[in-house]
């Protein structure tokens, strides 16, 4: 039984500590004609929860630097009042983007699903180079996501609450393991 207990715990280990690794050995950013903003919670009164309104001030500091196409991803989860991606749509038209410079998509559940229905925008409007923004603990995956999809992609983490740490990094983990099993199922 301690042996089960300490390979699990020593496991555990081993895959945040991929989180960590993953997280602070990013590629260099480069480039992009499009940026796509992962969705977060949306709280039931319609404000941004912390890690959202991060990501998305991290998107607009992106634009500020070279104006480019939007997407904004996220279907509206459980207490959600709203689709995220209208949710962060408004934020950032309310925030000086141009209407016409932010796509919202609306149906995606998970990262994987950010991405694919984000990459079909991409290829209607003709994009090749996309900037993902999402939290910093999650960019690492996200990008391998995007190379699993086609997408060529660099990425942009917004700071997470540093109260979250290990709950976000758990979970980072947790997604990362379920990541490698489909890629080795081949259900991806």
């Amino acid at each position: 039984m301690c042996i089960v207990l300490l390979a699990g715990l020593l496991s555990s280990a081993g895959v945040i500590g991929w989180v960590v690794y993953a997280e602070t050995h990013l590629p260099p950013v480069r480039p992009s004609d499009v940026i796509i903003v992962l969705g977060a919670q949306v709280k039931a009164d319609g404000s941004l929860s912390l890690a959202l309104a991060r990501r998305l001030t991290k998107a607009v500091t992106a634009y500020q630097q070279q104006p480019q196409l939007i997407i904004v991803c996220g279907a509206q989860g459980e207490n959600e009042p709203a689709p995220e991606g209208q949710v962060m749509r408004d934020w950032l038209i309310a925030r000086g983007i141009p209407e016409e410079d932010v796509a919202a998509e609306t149906s995606s559940f998970n990262t994987r699903e950010n991405l694919m229905y984000a990459r079909a925008l991409m290829a209607q409007r003709g994009l090749a180079q996309a900037l993902v923004v999402t939290s910093d603990y999650h960019v690492a995956r996200a990008l391998a996501l995007c190379k699993q999809l086609g997408i060529a992609a660099t990425g942009a983490g917004s700071a997470s609450e540093p109260a979250y740490w290990i709950k976000n990094h758990v979970r980072e983990g947790l997604s990362w393991v379920k990541f490698w099993a489909e890629t080795l199922l081949g259900q991806n």
